[in-house]
């Protein structure tokens, strides 16, 4: 146990020199693993990791979902998804940012990445929003926490990754992150209220638009509910009748969902030779760079194995008779305070190795725990020093300070706690989806 901790120790302390994340994991866990068994057991185990990561079918999972992600994007479906919720809550005090979560969310639903939502509804919502004087905090903060959605309702790359490294059913996952999903959004809708009745300059009511205008807008999200339903309706099986019989693997889904945002793109005019070569560069290189990280996190995550951490946190735990919710609440407290130092997809392979084996023998439903994981995970994207999201929407509105868009998470961010609270206290509301499906979405 002891090497364990030495190890995760010097992860940190390489991070924090601002080595890699997936260098200073594979570093430290090769050396470890070099020092529990030797030199040539430690060489195996890496070479064989890596060849095993680039050849295996599971994990073609991820740059697929990536691929489509990019071809929604190319294909301007964000802004059609922002003009029609503008057009149902634009008219209301505080309704262009409570415009902005509702689209990030569904905007969310076809692309699976929180950075990527965020950078793409920045681009969308803050001209609006400035336009109509919004305060500059509601504006970036708004988006910066309808961004984390990207993460939690499906398709989620991170969910992906939490179920490989776990061997946890993907489709499972996907189906518990909706009902997160949905509650992120109405907290978040909450957050925007509070602020415009603390400041109501903030937020001032934009122009009402008839429901003649409502309905052409909703005329543009067809694509939207097309691949959506396509991606997850297939993956669950829905389309699994005659003569349509069509039920996906997770893989296939993600095939199916990067074909079909290929074609959405391809029909608006918004691809060209030069736009398919950036969007297979740009998969490519995210691609890269989360299976060197994953790798990285493998081979990390044998060495803990082997020096017996978790088995060890088990046996302290069982010794002590700690209750498993003061368990379950101090790790909960630890990848909090992780995200303050963290980004969101390093902090997780660094310690779902570590926490995971611990959290199934103690009883918790692994599904219910990638749910806590993740919703964690989003709070660390606007959590201070780090926060991904906001530094995004810092590069994309360099004259507002990150200073001020902190202070204006600072509601969301509260949102986001009691989210983490109530799934906590109430598990039922990851589960009660998953447990419908029975055999289906593995």
């Amino acid at each position: 146990m002891l090497e364990a901790l030495i190890g995760f120790t010097c992860v940190l302390g390489l991070v924090l020199l601002r080595m890699p994340i997936a260098f200073a994991m594979g570093l430290v866990g090769m050396i470890g693993y070099m020092y529990e068994t030797s030199f040539r057991g430690a060489i195996s185990m890496v070479s064989r990791l890596i060849i095993d990561t680039s050849q295996d079918y599971g994990l073609s999972v991820v740059p697929l979902f990536i691929l489509m992600g990019l071809f929604v994007n190319k294909g301007g479906i964000s802004r059609e998804l922002y003009a029609v919720s503008n057009a149902f809550l634009g008219h209301m005090r505080g309704g262009l940012a409570m415009a902005t979560i509702v689209a990030c969310g569904g905007f969310a639903a076809i692309c699976g990445s929180s950075l990527a939502t965020a950078a793409t509804m920045s681009k969308v919502a803050m001209p609006e929003m400035r336009k109509y004087n919004y305060a500059d905090s509601l504006s970036t903060a708004s988006i910066a926490a309808g961004g984390t959605l990207g993460i939690l309702i499906p398709p989620s790359v991170i969910l992906v990754i939490y179920g490989l490294l776990t061997e946890t059913s993907i489709g499972k996952l996907f189906m518990a992150g909706i009902i997160p999903g949905l509650l992120g959004i109405f907290g978040y809708l909450l957050a925007v209220r509070y602020t415009v009745m603390r400041n109501p300059a903030a937020g001032p009511a934009g122009p009402r638009i008839g429901w003649a205008g409502r309905m052409k807008a909703l005329r543009g999200v067809w694509a939207v509910l097309v691949l959506f339903f396509l991606v997850i309706g297939g993956l669950y099986g829905v389309l699994n009748f005659w003569p349509i019989n069509l039920a996906f693997s997770p893989t296939e889904a993600a095939g199916m969902g990067a074909a079909g945002a290929f074609i959405i793109a391809l029909s608006r005019g918004a691809l060209n030779f030069a736009a398919i070569k950036e969007v297979l560069q740009e998969t490519t290189v995210t691609t890269s760079s989360l299976f060197s990280v994953l790798i990285g996190a493998w081979i990390f995550s044998n060495f803990v194995n082997i020096a017996g951490l978790p088995e060890a946190l088990l046996a302290m735990v069982t010794q002590y008779s700690v209750q498993p919710w003061l368990v379950m609440l101090f790790i909960v407290l630890i990848y909090i305070a992780l995200g303050c130092i963290f980004e969101s997809l390093s902090m997780l392979l660094l310690t779902v190795p570590i926490f995971f084996p611990l959290v199934r023998d103690l009883g918790y439903d692994p599904v219910w725990f990638g749910i806590i994981v993740v919703v964690v995970t989003e709070i660390s994207l606007i959590t201070p020093p780090v926060g991904l999201n906001v530094f995004i929407l810092k590069g994309v509105v360099p004259d507002v300070s990150t200073g001020t868009i902190f202070r204006g998470v600072t509601p969301f961010w509260v949102a986001d706690i009691i989210r983490l609270l109530l799934l906590l206290g109430i598990p039922t509301l990851a589960l009660f989806l998953p447990n419908q499906m029975g055999g289906l979405g593995h």
